[in-house]
């Protein structure tokens, strides 16, 4: 385990418009990844040491909210509180596994869809990138100009590769107009 600390990325907060009519509703993209110890930790050396010690599941809590107004901060539409889950498990596929005698691999849930990456690299990035898209109704905010903000939160319990986590993050404000 190195001793570096995990952490969230910047997160993006993107918009598909600038502008938005009061009957739309607002798309927004969310995007942030989890880097650090966790990123280094997991991967194919450390599955098969903690499959060896019944450590075969982890599970990640992610959450993204969405908020406008500086003082009078208010929340907009419905948050996402969800996670994703790695089930580490033996296989005889010999394509699965990068190193041959190695008989460990993983699978990824993302949004309780199974997912069997690859490669390392593509575990990592399905297990600990995230772009989720946010939606409300333009309406929520009414005509004018609005500062909306994301928050994320990521956490994790302690597993044979990684520390526990919890920690809450903030994109920059992004800058919206609502329109009759």
């Amino acid at each position: 385990m190195s001793s570096e600390k995990s952490f969230i990325s910047e997160i993006e907060l993107e918009k598909s418009n600038n502008k938005f009519k009061e009957d739309e509703n607002v798309v927004l993209s969310v995007k942030f990844s989890v880097f650090g110890a966790l990123r280094e930790g997991f991967n194919e050396k450390n599955w098969e040491k903690a499959y060896n010690k019944h450590d075969n599941v982890f599970k990640l809590k992610y959450g993204v909210k969405l908020y406008t107004g500086g003082l009078r901060k208010r929340e907009l539409g419905k948050p996402l509180d969800t996670y994703r889950k790695a089930a580490i498990f033996w296989t005889r596929n010999p394509k699965l596994t990068q190193v041959a005698e190695k008989k460990i691999w993983v699978q990824i849930a993302k949004n309780f869809e199974p997912f069997i990456p690859k490669t390392q690299a593509e575990a990592q990035e399905l297990l600990l990138d995230f772009n989720e898209k946010m939606e409300f109704k333009a309406s929520e905010l009414g005509s004018g100009k609005h500062k909306i903000v994301a928050e994320v939160f990521v956490s994790w319990l302690k597993h044979d590769y990684t520390e526990p986590f919890s920690d809450k993050s903030h994109s920059k404000e992004i800058e919206i107009e609502i329109t009759k």
